[in-house]
């Protein structure tokens, strides 16, 4: 008997509950996406728009947010063309847009509508065609184009689509922009606006893995040169998962065909095998088991996401998470490579880089969650320029390259790390925690009742700050640990004369609380965590 299904949500447990019984079920989602004309409420977060495929991102909704990108462009609002970068809307026709997507479900489709729409204005297009997240940033700085729109959920499970929009400097969109967009589009939704599909003309096509090629060997950050002589003479293994991402075939573009270069999940698969496609520890699962197989004295393993904004590293001896590996980034860059300048994490960042950057020298600055708060740093002429941006959701970019998180560039820094270091990953990081202190980072969280969502668990949470000012004690694992810091730019952060800290923040999409934590000592995280509880739960009690 045939399953009748009313709604793509159900078709979409149906699919992930057994993807390659249920492949043909995405016809179902097709035709969801294209009937379904019920509003949503579009919410850029750290991150752009994402939504369920067949549920909210439909194409009537797609058409919405392009239409409300459309609006913002026409209305010239001084302070949103500053944001963008670009004068007035005539010259954003002129200078145009670069669209593509990852390798999610319908994305050509959804791209061409968002294409048509673009061109019924006047405005120029570039199709990019499916593409990692920096390959888009770098196309923009490359081509002078006035902005990008990479329809890509990052590393969401298959079910999931996105809408990422750039401005002229090929960074995440800030607020000034995303909440013009998100206004418009939701009064659109709140009018239950049903838009027409625009049959797009005469595309431009950029060839995005050559402008992202010329981009590395203009800007210098990463010394090509230096990786391919390694890459000629020495000994090695390295492996790269791709999780049948956009990332395929990048790095053979790159680095060209080596036999000691080997690429797992290559495959076009929209729906990832089944596995959620995030750089976790479990997924570095297969690129690890290649890793110990062989006998090669320099190792390296990486896992990407589907738009290549992520990474995690492994050397198959230890996996090194980005509050590790930002740190290093630091390390190498300032003193192997001498570059000069401020460091700059997100407030839940490992503190090692902090203890790297106390001993040389260097300026720390603390963000709120999310890669678009970087930008004050990276951009050109800024009056402290960041060595390295990183934050601990595995994103990371580099002194004078992306403003967007770039796992390509994580990937190069890391082989460049072994060519100049002659070390593994984890030998490398073992020698800078020999010198600066071992830190062991983690984090976890808790559920809320729903009816705490937003302004209330702000307010609840924030009572911690008043409660532990700098100099307060607390007793943790037994031992009293006095508040050294406290940093309230997300959330509240209590760092203790130790070192060792931990942060309590809401999450803003879910009835959850963030813990993230610190130890000096791995056996020391459990009793950091239960203090974090221990303190939230005394909160939200109160």
């Amino acid at each position: 008997m045939t399953t009748i299904y009313t709604d793509a949500a159900s078709c979409w447990k149906a699919i992930l509950s057994d993807v390659e019984k249920n492949r043909g079920l995405l016809a179902e989602i097709e035709r969801f996406c294209r009937e379904n004309k019920e509003p949503a409420t579009i919410v850029f977060g750290t991150s752009g728009w994402r939504g369920e495929i067949g549920s909210d991102y439909t194409f009537n909704n797609v058409r919405i947010v392009t239409t409300a990108i459309i609006r913002m462009f026409r209305s010239a609002d001084p302070l949103v063309m500053k944001a963008l970068g670009v004068p007035n809307f005539d010259e954003i026709k002129r200078r145009g847009a670069i669209v593509g997507h990852d390798n999610r479900f319908l994305g050509r489709e959804f791209a061409m509508e968002v294409i048509g729409l673009l061109q019924q204005e006047g405005i120029r297009t570039w199709y990019g065609g499916e593409a990692p997240t920096p390959e888009f940033s770098a196309g923009i700085e490359m081509t002078g184009a006035a902005c990008s729109i990479n329809l890509t959920p990052s590393h969401n499970p298959a079910n999931y689509a996105g809408f990422k929009f750039n401005p002229a400097d090929g960074g995440p969109a800030g607020s000034e922009i995303t909440s013009r967009i998100e206004e418009e589009a939701n009064r659109m939704m709140k009018e239950k606006v049903i838009l027409n599909g625009t049959r797009s003309g005469a595309i431009g096509e950029l060839d995005l893995p050559s402008l992202y090629l010329d981009y590395l060997r203009e800007r210098k950050t990463i010394d090509l040169d230096r990786i391919l002589s390694f890459i000629r003479s020495r000994d090695f293994a390295i492996c790269i998962d791709n999780v049948h991402g956009s990332t395929r075939g990048r790095v053979q573009r790159i680095l060209g065909e080596h036999k000691n270069i080997g690429y797992l999940r290559t495959a076009d698969d929209q729906l990832f095998g089944g596995v959620a496609p995030e750089p976790s520890e479990k997924n570095m699962a297969g690129v690890e088991d290649a890793l110990k197989k062989s006998p090669a004295p320099l190792k390296l393993g990486v896992i990407m996401d589907p738009d290549g904004d992520r990474i995690r590293f492994s050397d198959g001896r230890e996996q090194i998470p980005m509050n590790y590996f930002g740190a290093m980034a630091l390390h190498f860059l300032h003193v192997h490579k001498g570059f000069p300048g401020v460091v700059a994490k997100s407030v839940g960042t490992s503190n090692l880089v902090n203890a790297i950057a106390g001993q040389l020298g260097i300026t720390v600055r603390e963000t709120r969650v999310g890669f678009k708060n970087f930008r004050p740093y990276m951009v050109e002429g800024a009056p402290e320029r960041a060595i390295v941006v990183f934050e601990e959701s595995d994103g990371i970019s580099g002194y004078h390259h992306t403003l967007e998180k770039d796992a390509l560039f994580g990937l190069l820094l890391a082989i460049e790390m072994m060519a100049v270091t002659g070390r593994n990953l984890s030998e490398y990081l073992k020698e800078i925690m020999d010198e600066f202190g071992s830190y062991y980072p983690d984090r976890s969280g808790i559920s809320v009742d729903r009816s705490l969502v937003g302004e209330p668990l702000v307010r609840k949470l924030s009572m911690l700050r008043e409660k532990f000012p700098v100099g307060s004690t607390i007793t943790i694992g037994g031992e009293k640990r006095t508040v050294r810091d406290l940093i309230t730019v997300d959330g509240t952060k209590l760092v203790f004369d130790d070192g060792s800290w931990l942060m309590v923040r809401p999450s803003g999409t879910e009835p959850k609380v963030r813990f993230y934590i610190e130890a000096r000592t791995e056996e020391g995280k459990k009793a950091v965590f239960e203090t974090a509880e221990r303190l939230t739960r005394e909160a939200l009690a109160a």
